[in-house]
């Protein structure tokens, strides 16, 4: 397999495909949200990066919207003294910083803490989001930003592909697939840059999602023929084999939240659709039938999957409860170029990329429209959330 057919797998492009029209569109006008006002002082390039960043980061939490005559009052000094009171809550910010990055990430945890204060749930906005650059068909970099868009930093820079970027329970550490050897291999990078290979397997080697606990992670590998489905135990360096299908192909596995199941991607119909595989008893069920193209899932927090769906030739994002199966599925973006959605740490928003940007995505049915991350030039895709 040469890297560009993988590159093109990972992008979920690999297939041309008739498909079943959609059945539901959401079209979204946005909730009322409780009204904000950011008042703090904006002496020096630190405190005005504070005030946009926080701005930034409550306007995408989907409860809160930032304007005059707020109920929510944010007054005082960033760097120094800051209080967000009203609505019946109270919270302070005394987080010193010395630059305008120290200041964002203030604001960030700031805006964490407003959400967690007034709607009991986890904010995202200190979550940092993974996402590869794509320069050339054998040339893709790894980067990460924060969810406001700003702080960008590249991690690799070998001019080689990049796919497939899955954070660790850490936060602290990414695996993704790349191209350093002939043959596709799975590696593991921190935040500083370093890096290793996570093991020296035979044939190709991708997909690696660790799971809930860290002590293991489950990722494709071709030693034993085609693409099948493994676990690999870290301690021990033992992998248990999960599917068996030798006229067909896995790809894109993600634990469930409590690290019993593993959801994932097979094109055993000859097109791919979106399996659930129980990891004890090996069992597994298909859980997508609408669409000709099932792709990329993410399951979330709260119990959700997310995943690509092709239907009448373009691209959605969908979410559904697997315990209710695709009854409950529901198609939260209009259509479009949509791949690779990955879940926030709140369960109602979701990154996803579409025309070489990267958007994220309120769930909710009265939620915001897709937000644009940034808006540098470049080839942005295949993002993912730590939580």
């Amino acid at each position: 397999m040469t890297r560009q057919i993988f590159f093109a797998l990972a992008a979920s492009s690999a297939l041309s495909i008739l498909a079943a029209p959609p059945t539901v569109v959401v079209k979204k006008a946005g909730a009322e949200r409780v009204v904000v006002s950011v008042e703090t002082t904006a002496d020096g390039a630190a405190a005005q990066a504070f005030n946009a960043s926080l701005k930034r980061n409550l306007s995408m939490t989907g409860y809160f919207q930032v304007g005059p005559n707020g109920q929510i009052r944010v007054t005082g000094t960033p760097g120094a003294n800051v209080v967000a009171a009203g609505a019946g809550k109270q919270v302070t910010s005394a987080a010193a910083f010395a630059d305008a990055k120290g200041a964002r990430m203030a604001a960030r945890q700031l805006s964490d803490a407003i959400v967690q204060a007034h709607t009991g749930k986890k904010g995202f906005a200190c979550d940092r989001i993974a996402f590869v650059n794509r320069k050339g068909a054998d040339n893709a970099e790894l980067y990460t930003c924060y969810p406001d868009g700003y702080d960008i930093r590249q991690l690799t820079g070998d001019k080689r592909a990049v796919v497939g970027p899955r954070w660790a329970p850490s936060k602290e550490e990414i695996f993704y697939t790349g191209f350093l050897q002939k043959t596709p291999l799975v590696y593991r990078i921190d935040m500083s840059g370093r890096r290793k290979l996570l093991e020296q397997f035979k044939c190709l080697a991708t997909g690696a999602a660790i799971s809930p606990n860290g002590a293991s992670c489950a990722l494709v590998l071709s030693f034993q023929g085609n693409p099948e489905l493994y676990v690999l135990d870290f301690a021990s360096k033992r992998l248990k084999r999960l599917t068996k299908t030798p006229t067909a192909s896995e790809a894109s596995p993600c634990w469930s939240p409590d690290g019993r199941q593993i959801v994932y991607v097979s094109d055993t119909t000859r097109h791919p659709q979106i399996y659930l595989m129980d990891v004890a008893t090996k069992q597994s069920r298909r859980l997508t039938n609408a669409g000709g193209e099932n792709t990329n899932p993410d399951w979330g927090p709260d119990g959700r999957i997310t995943w690509a769906t092709k239907r009448g030739g373009v691209n959605y994002v969908a979410v559904m409860d697997p315990s209710k199966g695709e009854s409950s599925a529901r198609l939260v973006t209009e259509g479009g170029s949509w791949e690779h959605p990955s879940w926030a740490a709140d369960g109602r928003h979701v990154v996803a990329s579409r025309d070489n940007a990267l958007f994220i995505i309120d769930t909710d049915p009265e939620g915001d429209k897709p937000m644009r991350l940034f808006h540098n030039q470049g080839n942005w895709m295949n993002p993912a959330w730590a939580r």
